[in-house]
């Protein structure tokens, strides 16, 4: 871990069991600093369940491999966290300033009404994404490839429990929504505005 802080890496692949730390607790650290908060990573493991998976994405991993595995799947996973990675979200140059929230990139921090939101890695990623997406309904599938990656293997409601656990820190009350409004079997769309 000492070596990630004293020169970046374009991206880091983990084990989950690693000697004298769990990848998992790597992964949050690097996503508790501000200088690793957007480094690419990916968990290649033996440790193959679907709560395993869920778990190691839901830690704020891009990706999660499972052995056994080719090289030339490792390698196309590689070449597609990487692009996402170099996509700009348009939010993270700076601070955004959209309706009733405030955006700090750099910090990744939203604030709702100058009250900051305590959100997960993914809730601010799906958060942003329709923010920065609010003309138009996203789809499903685009939030899942986006958000989880385009292998994600997870529960097919894990977006809609992301969804509802953002609705209840903004308040947001799905019958009448005043930030996340759901097109049933289509997607979501931020109406903030």
């Amino acid at each position: 871990m000492a070596a990630v802080h004293t020169a970046i890496p374009d991206m880091v692949i983990f084990d989950i069991m690693l000697p004298g730390m769990n990848g998992l607790d790597a992964v949050k650290s690097l996503r508790s600093r501000a200088k690793t908060r957007e480094l690419p990573v990916i968990i290649l493991t033996a440790k193959d369940t679907e709560l395993d998976k869920v778990t190691g994405l839901d830690s704020g991993a891009d990706d999660y491999i499972a052995k056994p595995f080719s090289i030339m799947e490792l390698s196309a996973r590689i070449r597609s966290v990487l692009r996402r990675a170099s996509k700009s979200d348009g939010l993270s140059a700076g601070d955004s300033v959209v309706k009733d929230f405030r955006i700090d990139g750099k910090t990744r921090e939203i604030q709702l009404n100058g009250v900051p939101l305590h959100l997960s890695f993914k809730e601010y990623e799906l958060l942003c994404m329709l923010i920065h997406e609010r003309a138009r309904i996203v789809p499903r599938e685009e939030l899942i490839n986006a958000i989880w990656g385009y292998d994600f293997i997870g529960e097919s409601r894990t977006l809609d429990n992301h969804i509802r656990s953002l609705r209840i820190k903004l308040n947001d009350d799905a019958n009448h929504p005043r930030y996340l409004k759901t097109y049933r079997n289509v997607g979501y769309r931020f109406i903030g505005e």
